[in-house]
């Protein structure tokens, strides 16, 4: 049976840190900002300084006084969040307060961006962005992630990833990258109306616009027009889907065995009809770069090439621009980030303009742009605000000035893997490799459902719903996170040496869990509280359960 965690000690580090059911929505005021020297992280870049400076201009033109710079251990937990996808380890943490040299969070960039989990976290996400989180049927998800794995690991310029999503053929598992247009088809190639959802996505994702209900009629709030949505769909008419069956000598049934995506025979006009029941053709034109419709034309290798080769305005750098930008700050340049456009201005156009700019030059160098944004004095500010800046809150509707970091909730991934850095979970009880690894996929399929949300969701998942606060508080793998056996963090934190009394144990459960050290009122009354509990390792238990639950674990701040 489980332990019901309602005891003194609980209720006194709920109510200081308010447990995850009851998720706050706004961050206490930040003490004034101090000191007159220019921050640098220790990168030298004359980008980073642009940015710097656009973003300055911005806050001065609209009176705010930014918030301080966030300290070592709140930059860091933000870093390993946002690059790799969970917290830092409690030794990580430690060796970087324990660093002394002025450049050693473009240090921790640097190395972020060279770690496996780099690519294994914009793997996930971009997978997520392809596919959706709940995969078509069909549709080859290990053959997604392999494309974007590999493609992420060799750091492969962003347009010739961009061209062969738009470009691929085959199987979808020997070229993976054919999932991505393979996932929207549906219906039948013949109909008017192929490819619709294949169309969406594709602008959307990697063009930022979002024409889909051009669909129908014309845009009511800007330019795009009912025949631009179908001047993109007619480049995506020369394929097809081919799902292939086998036979089940068990089941004596055919089943499912695999689908590609093939070259589809297709000239002339796509027809649709407009609001008022009038038919009209549209022919492949990308804004008003005219193709050859005719059927020695591929149109997709065209199309390809526009966007990424010979687009004088850069659309899909622009994209990539904007949705990494609100990647790692929780708002993009425009909200949402893939509805760009001159119905949508974004809220630092020079700023967006160069940064396009100087990522194409870059060659596309995905890196690259994380290394400008991340060392950028924005990105290195805290998520408290004060007095002159709390009106910078997008989440009121409030245009981003960026004037200190916004919260963002973890995506379920990132909750994830952050409770098995921040417990050990996994090793806990385990005798071997295998055993250990069963059990993670077990718990990582229980995360994937419960917090998962829809494929149309944002990656920012966490609702406080009641199924949601019973797996925080009662699944199996947060109670195997704190049941103090050998392997757990718990049980390393209580049979260390070094921690040699409760206040030594209490920080580096806070380090490990939150980030921080606990703050003194904080320390005074949990000290009080184990000291009065006959019960150590339960008092103990508690303790990281309530932090394990509590806002500031399941928000990136």
């Amino acid at each position: 049976m489980m332990r019901m965690r309602w005891n003194g000690l609980f209720r006194t580090v709920a109510s200081l840190l308010g447990a995850t059911c009851l998720l706050a929505g706004s961050v206490s005021a930040a003490p004034e900002r101090t000191g007159g020297e220019r921050f640098t992280t220790g990168s030298s870049d004359p980008i980073i300084d642009y940015i710097d400076e656009r973003i300055r201009t911005v806050w001065e033109e609209n009176e705010v006084k930014p918030s301080p710079h966030a300290d070592d251990a709140e930059w860091l937990r933000r870093v390993y969040l946002d690059i790799v996808g969970h917290i830092p380890s409690g030794d990580e943490l430690d060796a970087f307060l324990a660093d002394e040299d002025p450049g050693k969070r473009s240090r921790v960039i640097e190395s972020l961006i060279e770690h496996p989990d780099y690519v294994r976290n914009f793997t996930t996400i971009w997978t997520n962005l392809a596919l959706g989180r709940v995969t078509p049927d069909r549709t080859s998800r290990p053959g997604m992630e392999k494309f974007f794995r590999e493609s992420f690991a060799r750091n492969r310029p962003w347009n010739e990833i961009v061209y062969d999503l738009m470009t691929a053929e085959g199987h979808y598992e020997e070229n993976g990258a054919v999932n991505f247009l393979l996932g929207q088809l549906t219906g039948n190639p013949n109909r008017d109306d192929y490819a619709v959802e294949a169309t969406a996505r594709a602008t959307r994702l990697l063009l930022g616009l979002q024409i889909q209900c051009t669909q129908c009629h014309n845009h009511p709030f800007n330019r795009w027009e009912q025949n631009q949505f179908w001047e993109f769909n007619s480049f995506l008419r020369q394929i097809r889907r081919l799902d292939h069956d086998k036979y089940d000598p068990e089941s004596g049934q055919m089943v499912d065995d695999y689908s590609e995506l093939v070259f589809r025979d297709f000239s002339g006009p796509v027809y649709f009809e407009t609001r008022s029941g009038l038919m009209k053709v549209a022919f492949p034109i990308y804004f008003d770069r005219e193709v050859d419709p005719g059927r020695e034309t591929n149109r997709r290798e065209e199309l390809a090439r526009l966007m990424t080769e010979d687009d004088p305005n850069n659309w899909v750098a622009r994209a990539m621009v904007n949705r990494m930008w609100g990647h790692f700050f929780g708002y993009g340049f425009t909200r949402p980030v893939d509805d760009m456009g001159p119905h949508n201005p974004p809220s630092h156009p020079e700023l967006l303009d160069r940064l396009t700019d100087e990522f194409v030059k870059s060659g596309y160098d995905v890196k690259q742009l994380v290394r400008w944004i991340c060392n950028s004095e924005a990105y290195n500010l805290t998520s408290s605000f004060n007095p002159e800046n709390e009106f910078d809150n997008p989440a009121a509707g409030e245009v981003p000035l960026f004037s200190h970091m916004y919260v963002k909730t973890l995506q379920a991934e990132q909750l994830y893997d952050s409770l098995l850095v921040a417990t050990n979970a996994h090793q806990s009880g385990q005798s071997g490799y295998e055993e250990a690894e069963r059990q993670r996929q077990r718990w990582l399929r229980d995360f994937l459902r419960i917090f998962g949300g829809n494929e149309e969701d944002e990656p920012t998942l966490f609702s406080g719903s009641i199924p949601q606060a019973l797996l925080m508080m009662n699944g199996e793998l947060v109670n195997k996170a704190i049941n103090a056996e050998k392997g757990s963090y718990l049980y390393t934190v209580l049979a260390d040496s070094r921690l040699r009394n409760d206040s030594a144990r209490i920080q580096q459960l806070y380090l490990a869990a939150l980030g921080r050290m606990p703050t003194r009122f904080e320390l005074t009354k949990i000290q009080r509280l184990i000291r009065s509990n006959p019960d150590k390792v339960g008092a103990y238990q508690d303790l990281y359960w309530a932090l394990l639950n509590s806002n500031e674990f399941i928000v990136n701040h």
